[in-house]
């Protein structure tokens, strides 16, 4: 029996060895691939119709051009190289741009004019969470077929998201002629503040990976960079007010830091995209990379104790001291001067309490100040003074959720980032911060850095920032939310196959309207996404079995 029941024991790990090796256990069921009627384009506008009559376009006779009623600057270096930079993604990046042929076929598009409506061009502004990206007011963008030419209506930045869907209108024929269909699309996004969020701290990113990214991100309509630069691992910002913050917390001072040359590239790359850069500078926890530097950095961190005596080991930025808030006020003046966009995100997330129970000093305070034994009170007063701190720059701030549950008192244009817990704790968050009256942004269920075998992307789909028992007035008080991708395990080698096509699952549910639920369509349009964007030079990861017709050709 024993022999018998070990026979059927071993045929049962066979079995199971080969279904492994075939990869048939947990194998997910083929998705079954159909033309949408909305072709590839991602994220899905408003509104679209497209015909079924198309036109040629060939790359010695397209051009792209400012409309005779438009107020485009000729001067405008940022509508030049928006032109010359979509006119190669339609025709390829190794294709020149040939002498314009005199002759042109019956069904030949030769001209995407693009109108201006507003006579302030903005050619040197920045984005900002006021732009406004909507048609109801500035007809955004609405496009059609006149007298074989396209036209584009709208005002400056979201030029780019209007470039970005013309170029997902063209497709090859069998023949490899590029095509484009008579259509008519008008398009807002429904969120303001569609994210994402890089960690340049837990590893180095090269700037180059970085102003990748920021390519791929106007490819997929995202318009804010959140630049989680330094936390407890690294400091490597190059602060001129303090150089030796990252000469001293940053992985190496000369190779592994931003200077200043390198965030204003990043910033002003971000910008002729339409993509606003968000800095996050993390306090009073996340900050054992800060305290490494000399004087005036030294006493900027609680030492902690071991009894009565010092440890050797430091928490927590020190709440008690007024060099803190002195350092403070230098370094904030600088990072507002630095970053153009109107917030800078101040963290405030996971203090551990600890070192500051052990402190003497602390103790006292919080005795003196009748705090007790409530370490939540410390942080709120350290909390309190930052902010009113970073008032003063005329900034606004975003904060992680647990300012918002520590009861600090904030000003109405405060932004609130949800982070926490399961889908019942985030929507109960989001009431409970909308029912106060604030904005708030949602990162819970898009945390990117966090995988798993198979199609994850369909329930970063599924997530809504508005699926939370609320009023109307709450609803619109949601700002919309970023995909986050934590550096632990991330670096140059992995950021964009881990990154992309995942994170376009969140720009659609960012960007399109709340009833665009149905995850086949969605697949039959960010299948092919996902191929333009490796066509385009991004290594972005496949969404199951399936080939592209370029494929990814390596660095």
């Amino acid at each position: 029996m024993r022999t018998a029941l070990n026979f059927a024991v071993l045929l049962l790990a066979l079995g199971l060895c080969e279904s492994l090796q075939r990869g048939y256990v947990g194998e997910e069921p083929e998705p079954v691939a159909e033309p949408s009627k909305y072709g590839s384009l991602w994220p899905l506008p408003q509104k679209v119709q497209i015909s079924d009559v198309s036109y040629k376009l060939s790359s010695s006779n397209f051009r792209i051009v400012d409309g005779k009623l438009s107020y485009a600057d000729p001067s405008c270096s940022l509508l030049q190289d928006a032109y010359r930079r979509y006119f190669d993604y339609i025709f390829g990046l190794t294709r020149k741009h040939g002498p314009k042929s005199g002759r042109t076929g019956p069904s030949e598009l030769t001209e995407l004019q693009v109108w201006i409506t507003s006579p302030d061009t903005e050619c040197d502004g920045y984005p900002s969470l006021a732009s406004d990206e909507s048609c109801e007011s500035l007809s955004f963008f609405n496009i059609q077929l006149l007298d074989l030419i396209y036209y584009i209506v709208f005002i400056l930045f979201p030029l780019f998201l209007g470039l970005e869907t013309f170029s997902q209108l063209v497709y090859e024929d069998e023949y490899g002629v590029k095509n484009v269909n008579s259509s008519e699309i008008n398009d807002f996004p429904r969120f303001a503040h569609r994210g994402i969020l890089l960690d340049s701290s837990r590893h180095f990113l090269p700037v180059q990976v970085i102003l990748d990214n920021l390519e791929t991100m106007a490819m997929n309509k995202f318009n804010v960079f959140h630049w989680h630069i330094v936390d407890d691992p690294s400091f490597p910002f190059m602060s001129k007010t303090f150089p030796q913050l990252s000469q001293k917390g940053a992985y190496h001072p000369y190779t592994h830091v931003y200077t200043p040359a390198d965030v204003k590239k990043v910033i002003e790359f971000a910008r002729v995209r339409g993509i606003r850069v968000i800095p996050e500078f993390d306090t009073p926890g996340h900050t054992q990379s800060w305290g490494k530097g000399d004087f005036p950095c030294e006493n900027l961190l609680t030492p902690c104790y071991s009894g009565s005596k010092p440890s050797g080991t430091f928490g927590p930025v020190n709440p008690i001291l007024n060099s803190t808030y002195d350092f403070m006020k230098q370094f904030f003046k600088e990072i507002s001067t630095v970053f153009p966009d109107a917030y800078i995100h101040l963290g405030g997330d996971e203090v551990n309490f600890s070192c500051w129970k052990s402190n003497p000093d602390i103790q006292k305070f919080m005795t003196d100040h009748g705090f007790g034994q409530d370490f939540s009170k410390l942080e709120s007063f350290y909390i309190q003074n930052l902010l009113d701190i970073v008032t003063t720059t005329n900034k606004g701030y975003m904060i992680w959720q647990e300012v918002f549950d520590n009861g600090v008192k904030l000003t109405p244009d405060t932004l609130i980032h949800v982070w926490k817990g399961n889908q019942q704790q985030y929507q109960k968050e989001m009431a409970n911060v909308t029912s106060s009256g604030y904005q708030t942004l949602l990162s819970t269920p898009w945390y990117l850095n966090r995988i798993s075998y198979g199609q994850d992307w369909q329930e970063f789909y599924k997530a809504d920032p508005q699926e939370f028992n609320g009023t109307e007035t709450q609803k619109k008080l949601v700002i919309g939310g970023e995909a986050c991708l934590w550096g632990e395990y991330v670096d140059a080698t992995n950021l964009s196959p881990r990154l992309w096509p995942r994170a376009s699952a969140v720009a659609e549910r960012l960007w399109s309207a709340m009833d665009v639920t149905d995850l086949g369509d969605a697949w039959n349009r960010l299948s092919p996404h996902r191929c333009r964007m490796v066509e385009r030079g991004v290594p972005a990861e496949p969404l199951f079995v399936s080939y592209c017709p370029r494929e990814y050709n390596g660095v």
